[in-house]
């Protein structure tokens, strides 16, 4: 007799998943696979433009301490000391907190409320600290003033030290907190070295407009000039940076020019990856090639000269440096994939969804670079330092441009800004 179940079922047909629901996924997958081994993949979701703490590894020790109000420790924790929400805690039946988490930078601390019928008790309840915890932040003083602020003690003020910069304070919880600059500071830059093949040598902002932009970033950040190599251009004079303005151009964004050791290599990599690139030419300031990747973003890539050694400057960054890059692409997978391939970058997990940090040979590339999928065209995206974020935010909205209110986050204060031709940018106060 036929089975009146198999005479019924229909057909299999496949169906297309929503786009963004692929890519989404895509990427989610992407980022397991990368994961360090042994890291536990999680099905806890995110939204886009906020902290994906739920992907953050497990590291072979993680802390796990008990307060007198877990509630209460989950927002001082984030309001205090920058720390990110790691899924939702586990609430018992009678109403206390059984577990929850929190990421700090890259790594986890847990917790719970008390439970004397098991002997899990807080320092106050115990009569003290026995322990302590060791925070690296980069702004050690803006952290623990913040803290205080918020309810904690001030056990030890910030102080320099042998082993580096640091305060100690009590949360309200009654847990000791070693806060401590973190090495190497993101605030400052890495003693002079050679730059590394797949380093920023030269970055340049590309406007509309040069004599604007010109006018705009000098109000801003000071910046003076010497004259380009053509009329269009500018070259940014007194910093430690190579840093120019490009104008005539219709899309706003920074130009790259990446140091490498060969480029006719560099370039022959390029068209391999599916970009292209133009013949290398002998310039007075040494090799070049522009190119184009397979998403419609040009850079150029510079062989130094074999009598040349530039590098970063030792020290804090200057007033109107670049601190950070953050290069914004339609595909981040495609070009995660062009970039290993053209520069040999590694990628590593951001902290917010199709968000990736950048490593150069394992290290941080020396413009400190992140790249961000989701975007109709490929952007680069500059962050600036300034001595003062406040008084920097009110010179971009003298001048006429735009600005967010300054935010406080991990690394310091920032702020979103786009200047009078609409070219994107964030100040950064880091220390």
């Amino acid at each position: 007799m036929t089975d009146p179940f198999e005479a019924l079922r229909q057909p299999l047909v496949p169906v297309d998943p929503d786009p963004r629901f692929a890519a989404r996924l895509r990427v989610r997958l992407e980022r397991a696979l990368l994961a360090p081994e042994g890291a536990t993949m999680t099905t806890t979701t995110t939204t886009t433009g906020t902290a994906t703490a739920a992907d953050l590894p497990l590291h072979s020790l993680t802390p796990y301490i008990t307060v007198d109000d877990a509630r209460g420790a989950l927002d001082w924790y984030v309001r205090a000391l920058g720390a990110r929400r790691r899924g939702d805690p586990i609430v018992m039946d009678d109403d206390r907190v059984g577990h929850a988490e929190l990421a700090f930078g890259d790594s986890v601390l847990m917790f719970a409320d008390e439970f004397p019928e098991i002997r899990l008790r807080g320092p106050k309840a115990r009569g003290g600290v026995s322990h302590s915890l060791r925070l690296e932040v980069t702004d050690v003083d803006a952290t623990v003033e913040r803290a205080v602020e918020l309810g904690a003690e001030l056990d030890r003020p910030v102080a320099d030290h042998p082993y580096g910069r640091n305060g100690v304070i009590i949360d309200p919880f009654g847990h000791r907190w070693m806060v401590a600059a973190a090495a190497p500071s993101t605030a400052s830059v890495p003693e002079s070295t050679r730059l590394r093949h797949g380093d920023v040598v030269y970055s340049s902002l590309w406007v509309p407009d040069v004599d604007r932009a010109a006018a705009f970033f000098g109000s801003v950040l000071g910046w003076r000039y010497a004259p380009g190599g053509e009329s269009r251009g500018r070259q940014v004079e007194g910093l430690g940076q190579r840093i120019g303005l490009w104008g005539g151009e219709e899309h706003n964004t920074m130009f790259l020019c990446f140091a490498v050791d060969d480029v006719a290599a560099a370039a022959e990599r390029v068209r391999s990856a599916g970009g292209r690139a133009d013949e290398p030419t002998r310039e007075p300031y040494g090799l070049i090639a522009n190119c184009v990747d397979d998403q419609g973003m040009r850079f150029a890539v510079y062989e130094l000269p074999a009598d040349e050694s530039p590098g970063v400057a030792a020290g804090r960054y200057q007033h109107g440096e670049i601190c950070y890059l953050t290069i914004e692409v339609p595909d981040s997978a495609r070009a995660r994939a062009f970039f290993g391939a053209v520069l040999g970058w590694e990628f590593t997990p951001g902290s917010v969804e199709d968000g990736w940090s950048v490593r150069n040979a394992g290290q941080e590339v020396h413009y400190m670079t992140g790249m961000h999928g989701g975007h109709d065209r490929s952007t680069v995206v500059p962050m600036f330092f300034v001595d003062d974020i406040g008084s920097a935010v009110d010179r971009v909205r003298d001048a006429g441009g735009t600005a967010t209110e300054p935010a406080q986050q991990p690394y310091g204060v920032m702020a979103e800004c786009a200047d009078d031709q609409g070219t994107r940018f964030y100040l950064g106060e880091l220390s």
